[in-house]
């Protein structure tokens, strides 16, 4: 059975409570020979909610349990009590959800800051009890109302992490050696490709104790949008992110020229969102250390009219560069 460790789309179903039956009763005491209505309304519904934790990471959770439901409210009782209102159920999800309706794909909202909230299902009201209906003429109602249904809804989460710089390259450039080097993320790193196939996020602090959180997300390849590779669902994830950091094997080690991996990580993501292809971008030229990289560089700057920085993110060579540029965009 394959181990599932990170979920950033799920369904859920969720049923908010219903409100509570309202009651129909008289006093009925010794010294109180025409005790009047005495029925108490019924609980609310609890409501079902998400909210933001900066301690979650996946919604994992959620997708091995789908179902989820509020409390109902409690039934009105005699001597003018009301019932319990039910508890509200709060899902803790990871910075960066967006909850859409999952028949029509409205959406809902989104929680992005920790302890930001978001009602998903309203539950019902509770019915009134017979003391509201009581008259000058009417001094013994029967009547009572029932609580109100709880909302019943279909619910797609979907993450998108949030996320100052987001990595974006072919599989193998190296990026997540890069996001090793840069931050305390450990990902997964190894000479074959799709090594990353979940996003990962890593934080940057310089010596002000500034911070930025980078991005990795697995590699593109060409036809990503129409589901080649991995597809490009996981874009969605650097979609919050205020810059772009394109990293290119300037050593063709897959037997591509670099400067049409540039072209090709602009096709796929203009194919995606026009807006990521046009946000600002830093383009580095990574695996300087080998030979081909010396005759692949000067054709990738004539061809693409970029002089990117040039690191070694294997032999930990150039790192300290892009960490000061990282900053410097980041507070320009």
């Amino acid at each position: 059975m394959k181990t599932i460790t990170f979920k950033d789309r799920v369904r859920l179903y969720v049923s908010a409570g219903n409100g509570g039956d309202g009651c129909v009763a008289f006093r009925r005491e010794k010294y109180v020979p025409r005790g009047g209505p005495s029925g108490g309304d019924g609980g609310h519904g609890g409501s079902v909610y998400i909210k933001a934790s900066a301690n979650a990471d996946s919604l994992l959770d959620l997708y091995y349990k789908p179902h989820q439901r509020a409390e109902h409210g409690g039934k009105g009782q005699n001597k003018d009590r009301h019932g319990k209102s039910g508890e509200d159920l709060i899902l803790k999800v990871p910075c960066g959800t967006v909850a859409l309706n999952h028949e029509t794909g409205d959406r809902i909202g989104e929680v992005i800051e920790d302890d930001d909230t978001l009602l998903l299902a309203q539950g019902g009201r509770g019915g009134l009890g017979n003391i509201h209906f009581a008259t000058s003429s009417h001094q013994a109602p029967r009547e009572s109302t029932p609580g109100t249904p709880g909302e019943v809804k279909t619910i797609t989460l979907e993450l998108k992490l949030v996320a100052d710089i987001g990595l974006v390259g072919y599989p193998n450039a190296g990026k997540s050696t890069l996001l090793s080097r840069l931050t305390n993320a450990h990902p997964k790193v190894a000479a074959y490709p799709f090594t990353t196939l979940n996003p990962v996020i890593g934080t940057l602090v310089d010596e002000e104790y500034r911070s930025l959180r980078i991005a990795d997300i697995p590699g593109l390849i060409d036809g990503a949008h129409t589901g080649a590779g991995l597809g490009h669902d996981f874009l969605r994830h650097i979609e919050r992110t205020r810059f772009l950091a394109f990293v290119i094997d300037m050593a063709g080690v897959d037997g591509r020229h670099p400067a049409d991996d540039y072209a090709g990580l602009l096709h796929e993501l203009s194919a995606y969102n026009e807006d990521l292809a046009n946000r600002s971008r830093l383009v580095i030229a990574n695996k300087m250390d080998l030979p081909e990289a010396a005759t692949y560089l000067p054709e990738f700057i004539e061809k693409t009219g970029i002089s990117p920085l040039l690191i070694s993110a294997g032999e930990n060579e150039g790192i300290g560069q892009i960490r000061d540029r990282l900053h410097a965009l980041m507070n320009a």
